[in-house]
């Protein structure tokens, strides 16, 4: 991913349309694009700087607490359970999740149901 254009250079093009030059005009000679610009002077207008957001950064896991706890306590009952079907279960209890998240929770949590070579479900490892 590209890094963010300087802030040096934001103030730059937004001082320039404060002057009245067109927005076409300061993408020319700065080499930036005009949108550019036009998304400067709307982040000036609306928060009173210029500084670029967040790049990238660690989003929070939804599965964690009295909803880990619960999940945990789920798998290890012994009942039969799909990744959709956990996934289902915590959607009717209001946790908003996928099948992908249930997954990378029980990988992290060692939780993982092999079956044996008689067919059935294995101890949990």
């Amino acid at each position: 991913m590209t890094r963010p254009y300087s802030e040096d250079l934001r103030e730059r093009a937004v001082a320039l349309a404060e002057a009245g030059q067109t927005i076409r005009s300061i993408g020319a000679a700065l080499r930036i694009s005009p949108s550019c610009v036009s998304k400067w002077r709307k982040l000036k207008r609306e928060t009173g700087e210029l500084r670029p957001g967040q790049i990238g950064g660690h989003k929070r896991r939804t599965l964690t607490g009295k909803w880990a706890a619960w999940l945990r306590r789920r798998v290890l009952s012994g009942r039969r359970c799909t990744l959709r079907g956990l996934a289902a279960e915590l959607a009717a209890r209001g946790v908003k999740t996928d099948s992908r998240a249930v997954w990378v929770f029980l990988h992290a949590e060692g939780l993982s149901f092999k079956k044996n070579r008689a067919g059935g479900r294995a101890k949990p490892s």
